[in-house]
């Protein structure tokens, strides 16, 4: 396996990840507490990765930090949830599934990445695909809910344009900054939990179990992959890996809940799919051809001059991860 199939493979599996949430929190969880779920999923996680990377932020990395754990964590949780209470799962599945259409213009504003029309065809077939396999005939549209439900993917989105855009500080890992983003995010999330939901419920063995794993499998392993897979991928790549939530849902809602699949959403999951995996294919542009066929011609064996080194260096670039262009 390649070292960039490697890496997909693996960020792929935070959208995995995420694609249980909604079992998790309906068979574990005690109901209607959204933004206390949120905030036990973000600042325990967080916290716990602070403690184990003994890193903070410097400088700039503290606004920085900030900035991106309130898009990613922060405000994307509480929204996301407005909008799963407001809206029927179906319809909130879909207004989420525009988030790669989200990205391309943030990367096109931020990155200067010029959007393709493979890579909106792309977008709009993966959101074609999601809503194929979650709406249901006659789902109810709320206003609020779909607005919601709009400025949570534009929230992740934007923090993953973000992510992309300002890396991460000289000597720092993923893991850290992952932690704190999660602190931040989390920090964010208290006082809003505290004074929208009052005190914590009380919680019983179950409520305990479900919400570890939320707070460490479900968010500090699979945002440390996202994190890791923005740093690698392109930012339209690695978003295009959001389907599979939705598709995995639907998978456990049929294996452990008893739900149907019907023809509709089998052909939805192979659309997604399919549009999932074509957003990861990453077509080498002329020019770039051209110059790997000139390094393939240089020496096998002794000195290079100075622009076959530079030739050469190109062709393994080219091979070995992706080039941001």
């Amino acid at each position: 396996m390649s070292r960039k199939a490697a890496t997909i493979a693996l960020t792929a599996l935070a959208p995995i990840s995420w694609g249980s949430t909604y079992f998790v929190t309906t068979e574990f969880l005690p109901p209607d507490r959204p933004l206390f779920t949120g905030l036990m999923r973000a600042l325990p996680a967080g916290l716990v990765l602070l403690a184990l990377t003994r890193k903070l932020p410097s400088g700039a990395w503290w606004w920085k930090a900030a900035v991106l754990g309130a898009l990613n964590i922060g405000a994307f949780f509480p929204l996301l949830f407005l909008a799963a209470y407001r809206l029927p799962g179906g319809v909130a599945a879909v207004v989420g599934s525009v988030g790669p259409l989200f990205v391309v213009g943030l990367a096109a504003l931020l990155l200067g990445d010029k959007p393709t029309v493979r890579s909106m065809l792309t977008a709009i077939a993966a959101a074609f695909g999601v809503s194929l396999v979650v709406l249901k005939a006659g789902a109810a549209f709320d206003t609020v809910g779909v607005v919601a439900g709009l400025l949570s993917s534009l929230s992740m989105s934007a923090g993953t344009v973000l992510t992309k855009r300002w890396g991460r500080p000289e000597g720092v890992g993923a893991l850290a900054l992952t932690g704190w983003q999660l602190a931040s995010g989390g920090l964010i999330l208290l006082p809003v939990a505290l004074l929208v939901e009052g005190a914590p419920p009380a919680l019983t063995g179950t409520h305990l179990a479900g919400y570890a794993y939320l707070a460490f499998g479900n968010t500090a392993i699979s945002y440390f992959l996202w994190f890791r897979g923005i740093e690698r991928l392109s930012a339209s790549s690695v978003t295009l890996l959001g389907p599979l939530s939705p598709i995995t849902a639907a998978v456990i809602g049929w294996a452990a809940l008893g739900q149907a699949l019907g023809p509709v959403q089998l052909i939805g999951m192979t659309v997604a799919f399919g549009a999932t995996l074509f957003g990861q294919l990453n077509p080498v542009p002329k020019r770039a051809k051209e110059t790997k066929v000139v390094a393939t011609a240089a020496p096998v064996s002794g000195s290079f001059s100075s622009a076959e080194k530079n030739d050469q260096e190109v062709s393994m670039d080219l091979d070995g991860r992706a080039v941001r262009r």
